[in-house]
């Protein structure tokens, strides 16, 4: 069995989980559905899986994990109100929104974590000379900072209208063509988000924020290849980004190189310390699927040791017992 093959079960296996532990069902008539996404304040997904609760005035109570790009889901529903709440951590504020479900349509919610005052990580983020010294019109620059201020405050559709505006009065605003890639990524609107990034790098081929988030849309998109090509640009241009190097891992994981992929993973933890310590979990995956026991107990060991409260820790726990 080839590494993409174990990387697309393991994938079907954690969406699986996902709808499973909502004790619900798909196809009950008149029932209604959340979609979800937990992000970070930027608008890139999360580092690590999490939990999400779902509690209503009814008593109707579930829990949810996130995937590895911060999606989550119930199905089944009654229709009403419903509370869908993100629990913090030792890094992070949760985060809670009200949701009301209709019979047979979709809810979709975006539950953005705040990041608490902790020492800041190592990575440095490169920024071109095309994303400081473009004359951006007024117009262009209020409806940006409009949608910077949506986004902070977990308005996505909102800040998109913004940022499209402001794309509007300046088609070649940098900034804005990146941010909205990021936003859009956000929605699972991949094909939009890749649209507005190839724009921004056709504008300024060595900024690094549309590189990052190009390679990060293809890896979403299973176009590994093509996403280890762009992440491998984005490192060209700053070679500290942990997000660079781990994302280039996963695509590197899709193509079934673990030999660098193990390279790109211990970078991204190397240098992004406590905010890329689910690189290890990942590390402990490769381990396990490449047959090394005791590395991938060792890997496992360590997360656990680091991240005690990780949503995961049950599963992590459950693999360190079968590997001893």
């Amino acid at each position: 069995m080839s590494q993409t093959t174990r990387s697309l079960r393991t994938l079907a296996l954690f969406a699986t989980i996902i709808c499973l532990s909502t004790g619900l069902t798909n196809g009950q008539a008149g029932t209604g559905s959340i979609r979800g996404r937990v992000v970070q304040p930027n608008g890139n997904p999360l580092d690590q899986a999490v939990q999400v609760r779902l509690e209503s005035i009814r008593g109707v109570k579930s829990t949810a994990f996130t995937d590895n790009q911060g999606n989550f889901g119930f199905a089944a529903l009654t229709p009403g109100l419903y509370e869908v709440i993100v629990d913090g951590d030792s890094r992070r504020d949760g985060g809670k929104e009200d949701v009301e479900v209709f019979p047979n349509l979709p809810s979709v919610v975006t539950l953005i974590l705040r990041e608490r005052d902790i020492k800041p990580p190592k990575e440095a983020t490169a920024v071109s000379a095309g994303e400081l010294n473009q004359n951006v019109p007024p117009a262009a620059r209020k409806e940006f900072e409009r949608a910077v201020t949506a986004s902070k405050e977990g308005k996505t559709e909102l800040a998109i209208s913004h940022y499209r505006k402001a794309i509007e009065i300046f088609p070649n605003f940098l900034m804005a063509r990146n941010d909205l890639g990021a936003q859009l990524m956000t929605l699972d609107k991949l094909d939009e988000a890749a649209e507005q990034l190839r724009i921004a790098i056709s504008i300024e081929p060595k900024a690094f924020n549309p590189r990052l988030n190009m390679g990060m849309v293809l890896v979403k998109q299973h176009n590994f290849v093509d996403g280890a090509a762009e992440l491998r640009t984005a490192l060209s241009l700053d070679a500290t980004s942990a997000s660079a190097h781990f994302y280039l891992g996963l695509a590197l994981v899709g193509i079934d190189d673990p030999e660098h992929a193990e390279k790109e993973f211990k970078a991204a933890y190397n240098i992004g310390e406590a905010q890329y310590v689910i690189a290890l979990y990942h590390l402990g995956e490769l381990y396990l699927n490449r047959g090394e026991r005791e590395a991938a107990l060792k890997m496992f060991e360590k997360y656990l040791s680091e991240a005690p409260n990780a949503s995961n820790a049950a599963h992590v726990r459950q693999m360190i017992a079968m590997l001893k």
